[in-house]
């Protein structure tokens, strides 16, 4: 009988990933407070729209997901929460941290993809 915790690899790119994820929920978190006149509405946005995410997150897609869906579904979600943070910078003004935060997001889940594919 072996270890499942013996045959799991983290790689390089699932570090990137993890940190992918944080940057997202910290985005959100920042667009919230920024965009949104304090202190109701930006309190409201700036604490619920990244705890939207890590609960949506925890549900579909981490490796401990309470519902377990296919690849694509989870792709669906991780698209939704990483273009939402994309599009928080470019409403912040800030379109270059947005568009790179996109590309690295999206090669690293076409990366991902590929691997849970193969």
């Amino acid at each position: 009988m072996t270890d499942a915790r013996a045959e799991t690899r983290i790689g390089p790119n699932d570090i990137l990933r993890f940190f992918l994820e944080l940057f997202a929920f910290v985005s959100l978190g920042i667009w919230g407070f920024m965009a949104f006149p304090l202190p109701w509405p930006g309190l409201l946005v700036g604490l619920g729209a990244p705890a939207l995410a890590i609960l949506v997150w925890a549900l579909f897609v981490s490796p401990k997901s309470v519902f377990h869906i296919d690849v694509f579904g989870k792709a669906l979600v991780e698209i939704a929460v990483f273009s939402s943070a994309a599009i928080g910078w470019w409403m912040l003004g800030q379109p270059v941290v947005g568009v790179v935060f996109a590309v690295i997001a999206a090669v690293s889940g076409i990366l991902n993809g590929r691997k849970q594919l193969a």
